[in-house]
């Protein structure tokens, strides 16, 4: 997969950008020892540091207390009908503030062709921040206290030839998510858990729109619970689960246009490895399960597949 600068055309798209590279040459330190392995998380498939699917409360790159970091990612995802590629980049400060870009691009498969549209392909840019608000996962691995962030992602869908669908169920191509989140270490035991709860209206994530109108659907942010488990095999190397509920706001419009359940959403699931040969960089594979997506063309099938991710981060 190649990789093409961040194609963000909006003001404050542009704004956050240059606030990431502003952060490299102002303020802390650059990260020098770093974290210990694995404990800042890989990179999500929407940016900000966590699991594949899921943010957690940490704060992503090497950076500690006093310093700042980078990171950059890749990631891409392969299921029954569609596939996703992403990538994007993080700035860390003072293991307190993270600022994150990402780009989505969905190849719709067999749901472009059956709309007269092959070959489409949906592209997502998200601007994210989290800021952590209280604990350290680190340094209170030997009590009860988590560590908690809040952040927020900016989600903007390109315009594409779905365009006019989405507008007839009354689906939005922006929107933000908000989400709070807790990341418990238990170090001594090599575990860590993370639950994250996320007010939202992303359809998929985001990549089918924001929102519905069409039928009376419900169009207001909904809470939506996010669980991760990792067990640290080793210091370099880690498995665990994850758990995302994803909102249906498209089954109530899908309904409403004559496709019965054929809009109807599935919650994603994965099981991962991932593995640090360094401390700097991290490789993560997963069996995902990302439920149903547009069955009224796949007949039926969960999308189901497997997930590779490359992080460096320093």
């Amino acid at each position: 997969m190649t990789t093409a600068p961040f194609p963000f055309r909006s003001p404050s798209g542009r704004a956050l950008a240059l606030a990431l590279l502003a952060t490299l040459s102002t303020g802390a330190a650059l990260a020098d020892t770093g974290k210990l392995v694995l404990t800042g998380g890989v990179s999500t498939v929407e940016g900000p540091a966590g699991g594949g699917l899921t943010p957690w409360a940490v704060i992503g790159t090497q950076a500690t207390q006093g310093e700042k970091g980078v990171s950059i990612h890749t990631s891409r995802a392969v299921t029954d009908d569609y596939a996703l590629n992403a990538y994007g980049a993080a700035v860390a400060i003072d293991d307190r503030f993270e600022l994150s870009l990402a780009r989505q691009d969905f190849r719709t498969g067999i749901t472009g062709s059956a709309l007269g549209l092959p070959g489409l392909h949906l592209k997502q840019d998200i601007l994210g921040a989290k800021v952590r608000v209280a604990g350290d996962a680190v340094l209170d691995s030997d009590s009860l206290m988590p560590q908690i962030a809040v952040g927020v992602q900016f989600k903007h869908l390109g315009s594409t030839g779905l365009d006019g669908t989405l507008q007839a169920l009354g689906a939005k191509r922006s929107g933000a998510d908000v989400y709070v989140s807790a990341t418990k270490l238990f170090l001594a035991q090599g575990i860590l858990v993370n639950g994250t709860l996320r007010a939202t209206k992303a359809n998929q994530g985001g990549l089918l729109g924001f929102g519905a109108t069409l039928g009376g659907a419900d169009n207001r942010y909904e809470l939506h619970p996010e669980i991760s488990v990792a067990y640290l095999v080793r210091r370099d190397l880690a498995v665990g689960v994850e758990y995302r509920s994803m909102p249906n706001k498209l089954q109530t419009a899908g309904r409403a246009a004559g496709l019965g359940e054929g809009l109807r959403a599935g919650d994603w699931k994965d099981i991962f490895i991932a593995w640090a040969p360094s401390k700097n960089v991290s490789l993560t594979a997963a069996y995902v399960d990302l439920g149903t997506i547009v069955p009224a063309t796949t007949n039926q099938r969960k999308q189901r597949g497997v997930y590779v991710s490359a992080q460096f981060a320093f």
